[in-house]
């Protein structure tokens, strides 16, 4: 593990029963409400000292919950105060990774959308892109655009792989579904998009490989729309524009492509899709998608311990029931950032067991709500001065203390 010098004591209620094992110096201690705290700290990492803020959730207290916080879209981005004040949550921090860019695809729309698996309040909004079309920092070896934060209906975090199962039934045959609402489709694959997915263009998602995101753009697409197992309508290329609720669009590229091409409207069809669990036989009430950096108290092999920079990460101990929600200051109040081994050591140090890291750099964002207050305001330093449009949040909700 990583060695840190933490600076700083612990202020206001001291530390709680979730921190015994491995008491951390924090500058200061705020309860915000029942079995929720926000927490300021100082470590001095490999580049310089460098300020952190930090949510902790008693998920023991039944009271308290985790959700994912999104714009609405799956193809889109917020503010994370906007959704943490939608939702008026306690606080919240910003989430996964997510299509930031294509410059690589000059006239494709990006569209916000972010690399892994999203449950929200229960129900599955979206697939994990192929590993090669991730945005993001390198991750450990073995680690998977599939890899989540989510906590169950037991009400206990876990770190956890949710894979896509589907398929599209026809009177030709059935074939396997390859992505459900995701920016980018497998080479040969069929995509399902629902009202979930939002009005952004579809077209990112026939763009890049399985081996390159920077790949171009294919032309042999093909997309049918299915409403009461019937196809209603069939196009030559991605489309845009709202889906309408009970509708779902089916998107293929090459041999996906010649599949749908098959499909006449009036022909019957059906689509499935769910998101599989590789570990845990308890549904799940919320999933965002991250890479491991802590498993079992221990960091991952591989860990980057050169490169330092403002982060975000979420991790939880006590037996999946104590969760915490950490976000750095920005560079421009404190330039030296930390490594992803770093940031293991710290969240470890905390009390951490499993632990995922967060898009950081300008994404980097923690809110929290005063007792009392109508909104949660921004606690930590955004790299760019300003909060970032995201496209999901990880919110910790709970009553009023």
């Amino acid at each position: 593990m990583v060695a840190l010098a933490v600076l700083g004591t612990v202020a206001g209620v001291g530390v709680t029963a979730a921190d015994a094992d491995s008491p951390f110096p924090y500058d200061s201690v705020e309860r915000l409400a029942h079995g929720v705290e926000y927490r300021q700290f100082t470590v001095t990492g490999s580049k310089g000292v460098v300020h952190g803020h930090v949510l902790v959730a008693d998920l023991r207290d039944r009271r308290v919950r985790v959700d994912l916080l999104t714009p609405g879209a799956v193809a889109g981005r917020q503010a994370v105060s906007v959704m943490a004040g939608a939702r008026h949550a306690v606080g919240a921090v910003n989430g996964d990774f997510f299509d930031i860019t294509e410059d690589q695809h000059p006239g494709v729309p990006p569209t916000g959308s972010a690399d892994g698996p999203e449950i929200a309040s229960g129900r599955a909004l979206k697939a994990a892109v192929p590993d090669a079309q991730r945005f993001g920092p390198a991750r450990p070896p073995g680690e998977t655009t599939r890899d989540v934060l989510a906590m169950g209906t037991d009400h206990r975090m876990r770190l956890d792989r949710l894979t896509l199962t589907g398929e599209v039934r026809t009177a030709a045959g059935t074939y396997p579904l390859g992505g459900f609402n995701q920016y980018a489709l497998p080479v040969g694959g069929i995509g399902a998009y629902t009202a979930d997915w939002g009005s952004v263009s579809r077209q990112r998602a026939v763009c890049g490989s399985d081996t390159s995101r920077g790949a171009g753009c294919s032309m042999d697409t093909y997309e049918v729309a299915v409403r009461r197992g019937r196809v209603v309508a069939v196009a030559a290329a991605p489309g845009a524009g709202t889906i309408a609720r009970g509708t779902t669009v089916l998107l293929g590229r090459d041999a996906g492509a010649d599949t749908l091409r098959a499909l006449r409207v009036g022909d019957r069809a059906a689509v499935g899709e769910h998101l599989t669990p590789a570990a845990s036989r308890v549904p799940y009430v919320f999933a965002v998608g991250g890479f491991p950096v802590l498993r079992d108290g221990a960091p991952l092999a591989g860990l980057d311990t050169k490169t330092a920079a403002t982060r975000t990460a979420a991790g939880f101990g006590a037996g999946g029931h104590t969760l915490y929600l950490l976000a750095l200051d920005g560079a421009a109040e404190s330039n030296a950032g930390l490594t992803i081994a770093e940031l293991a050591a710290v969240l470890h140090q905390m009390g951490a067991d499993d632990a995922v890291d967060l898009d950081g750099g300008g994404s980097t964002t923690l809110v929290a709500r005063d007792p009392g207050a109508r909104a949660a305001t921004v606690r930590n330093h955004p790299s760019g001065g300003a909060e970032r449009p995201v496209a999901n949040a990880v919110a910790i909700l709970a009553p009023a203390r």
